[in-house]
């Protein structure tokens, strides 16, 4: 993903004076919003100190708008196609979450790149989840590149969005075994088991004010 760079510390701090309200959380989904799900079921739960206050997609066909509806979550579509530019597209997406009060945004299996407009809009505030330990394996197809690549274990990162794709400073990672007989398929799925688990706890360490940033190291991440 690609935006403006990270500065240090300053607006982490931010989310420690903010500890004690939920985080009012946005996501951006472009399919089947597992880890939307995940983070719908972590809020309600009480794992996640946090209320969504948007879900929003690129794609009307995206199967993660159901899980969002059903949990009564404000849903917008919004057709990249429609718009001129990526910064005319983005604008709107920030137009959006600013109404609906987010201060935080997790992207969720957003397929389109981020850039600044986005990231000014919620500094230190934007995370993405990988399905690699990064920084291996940018990028799409992660789990057929650490397959090709004859990795003997691969993983999940939870990390903040910077202006490279898949870059930013890293909140968690876990890693995942790569069996011998291991497909792409039957690999995703098991890393998909702990971007489960990861994403809510890592998002629960934001809210909750543990983390700060100290060069690119985050420190305080999830318990």
């Amino acid at each position: 993903m690609r935006g403006e760079k990270i500065k240090p510390v300053k607006a982490l701090a931010n989310a420690k004076d903010n500890a004690t309200k939920p985080m009012k959380l946005g996501v951006l989904i472009s399919g089947r919003g597992s880890n939307l799900r995940s983070i719908i079921e972590a809020v309600q739960s009480g794992r996640l100190q946090a209320e969504i206050v948007a879900v929003l997609s690129n794609r009307s066909g995206a199967e993660g708008l159901t899980h969002a509806a059903a949990a009564g979550i404000p849903c917008t579509v919004f057709p990249h196609s429609d718009y001129a530019d990526r910064e005319t597209f983005e604008s709107a997406l920030v137009s959006r979450l600013q109404q609906a009060g987010a201060d935080t945004i997790a992207l969720a299996g957003f397929d389109r790149i981020v850039t600044a407009t986005l990231l000014r809009a919620f500094p230190q505030r934007v995370l993405n989840i990988h399905p690699a330990l990064l920084p291996a394996f940018k990028g799409l197809h992660a789990q057929k590149q650490a397959l090709e690549h004859g990795n003997k274990i691969t993983g999940v990162t939870v990390h903040f969005v910077d202006e490279e794709m898949d870059h930013g400073p890293i909140i968690a990672q876990a890693a995942v075994a790569i069996e011998d007989d291991d497909t792409e398929t039957s690999l995703s799925a098991r890393i998909l088991v702990e971007e489960h688990r990861l994403y809510p706890q890592a998002l629960q360490a934001l809210a909750s004010g543990r983390l700060h940033l100290s060069g690119r190291t985050v420190h305080g991440g999830p318990e």
